[in-house]
């Protein structure tokens, strides 16, 4: 019997842990990221767009509304298995079995009509496969809390579920950590990214988690640097964290279309007219987008949209309304002395090696600064 996948580790924040510290699991590791809330040095990308509501006052992680990526996702794969079944199988194989009394046509079509029923029944059940995975998410959407992040407060709010309070604890004490593993399934070797946030109920003692996973390593580090960035007034809107090609316009609606298929596509004829992509970057774009179907997911993530906002979402509960607003300037928390100096030994740090691994540079600041662990 094959080996399951790997699991996310969870590991015990009741321990001692700062930035740069890591833990071997079985097939992998865990580098903590926080506390305390340093610069990592990556791009604040949230490539999955898990961060939904962001204003001036808070940053709600979780969420997030369904994208068209998802959309192209479920359609796209079930779509290509077709193609490829019914028609790239028949052509390759009539290429290969043409020749003397046999002629391509006919070669092609006698293998078309074997395999056009194979294309049928492969991408019917990728399709079936895909909505049944595409609605458990939908539903996940609709009955997910966000975690609130107040930076004018430098608090966190968790809602524990179950009709329990939420837990507030100090944004710098919120601990934060990368996963990295990989084990063997019947598919071959797996590799698995997430991101960890982990909270500790100060009435209780209690663990909280919070825990996505990843396409990758620079994904989850993106996302927790978007939050880490936001906290620390680096980035200010969704727009600086989940459109950094600039696809998102004025009176655009806050979330991706097909709005945003135009707005690329435009972008797209912009970049190739002024010689910054060539004309196969071009060809590529197309032929990705023709294969997904073209604007269909952009219309069905808006119509998923309004179905989530007309069926009303999970929100914070109703005692945190008045935590959420906005403070007086005077009143506003600020970062305290060790982390605003481990910071600035960061990014020294980082300046004359830009490639160090980022648990590395964290350690060497920590060390640098006298403080251990």
């Amino acid at each position: 019997m094959a080996a399951k996948a790997p699991q996310q580790a969870r590991p015990d924040i009741t321990q001692p842990h700062q930035a740069g510290d890591s833990e071997t699991i079985p097939g992998g590791k865990i580098t903590y990221l926080a506390p305390a809330p340093l610069p990592t040095g990556s791009l604040p990308v949230d490539f999955n767009q898990a961060i939904g509501e962001v204003n001036a006052t808070y940053l709600d992680f979780g969420g997030s509304l369904p994208t068209p990526f998802t959309w192209q996702f479920t359609l796209g794969i079930p779509f290509i298995s077709f193609l490829w079944f019914a028609l790239l199988t028949p052509l390759v194989l009539g290429w290969m079995t043409s020749g003397g009394d046999l002629t391509f046509s006919s070669e092609f079509m006698a293998f078309f009509n074997l395999t056009l029923g194979m294309g049928l029944w492969g991408g019917g059940l990728s399709l079936a496969l895909a909505l049944f995975i595409k609605a458990r998410y939908h539903f996940k959407f609709r009955t997910d809390i966000p975690t609130r992040f107040h930076r004018q407060r430098r608090e966190v709010a968790f809602a524990p579920g179950g009709g329990k309070p939420p837990i507030i604890v100090p944004w710098e004490s919120v601990a934060a950590w990368v996963t990295q593993a990989q084990g063997v399934t019947q598919y071959g070797v797996q590799r698995q990214y997430g991101l960890g946030l982990g909270f500790i109920d100060p009435e209780t003692g209690q663990q909280h988690f919070l825990e996505l996973r990843q396409s990758g390593m620079p994904l989850a580090l993106g996302l927790w640097e978007s939050v880490r960035a936001y906290m620390e007034y680096e980035v200010h809107t969704r727009e600086d964290i989940q459109d950094p090609q600039g696809l998102h316009q004025a009176g655009d609606p806050p979330y991706e279309g097909v709005h945003t298929f135009h707005h690329a596509r435009r972008r797209l004829h912009r970049r190739h007219r002024e010689g910054e992509i060539g004309l196969f970057k071009v060809t590529l774009w197309y032929l990705w987008h023709i294969l997904d179907l073209w604007t269909i997911p952009f219309y069905l993530a808006e119509w998923e949209i309004r179905v989530i906002q007309k069926a009303g979402r999970k929100t914070l509960p109703a005692s945190l309304d008045e935590w959420s607003q906005p403070l007086p300037k005077e009143q506003w928390a600020q970062s305290s002395e060790e982390l605003v100096r481990l910071s600035a030994e960061v990014r020294r740090i980082r300046e004359r090696d830009p490639q160090r691994p980022v648990e590395e540079i964290f350690t060497e600041a920590y060390r640098r600064q006298g403080i251990e662990a």
